[in-house]
């Protein structure tokens, strides 16, 4: 069979949680900064209209909840994948190439992505095309 879903899962461990939400952080007060400027440096006879600047806080804050939950669902993605790596050992593994091949004896997902490693000590990373049999 060709693995997808722990390809996807995979990708889901390759970008941390904890990453998107320090990007995403550091974003908003990027914003929060640049909204302060604009009202330190606005002219007193012609005020931003305020609607304008609620209405731009309100779209980041929605962005900012997406990628919240994006990462939520990134984190229950890799626990489905670590509680079906129990099914694949002791299965054959084949590289997307062909070149390596064998039966699995661990699974390790780490932030580069999910490797399976083989009986003889080598590793074979879980990606599209990998044949488990």
């Amino acid at each position: 069979m060709i693995v997808g879903s722990a390809t996807t899962a995979a990708a889901a461990v390759a970008a941390p949680p904890a990453d998107e939400a320090r990007r995403a952080g550091l974003n908003y007060d990027a914003f929060l900064s640049l909204l302060i400027a604009e009202m330190k440096n606005q002219d007193p006879t012609q005020p931003t209209d305020p609607s304008q600047s609620l209405s731009q806080l309100a779209s980041f804050s929605s962005v900012e909840q997406t990628i919240k939950i994006n990462s939520k669902l990134d984190s229950l993605l890799a626990i489905s994948t670590l509680g079906q790596s129990g099914n694949y050992i002791g299965h054959t593994i084949t590289s997307a190439d062909g070149t390596v091949s064998g039966k699995i004896s661990a699974l390790e997902i780490t932030t580069g992505g999910a490797a399976a490693i083989l009986e003889d000590g080598r590793s074979v990373t879980v990606e599209t095309g990998v044949k488990i049999a």
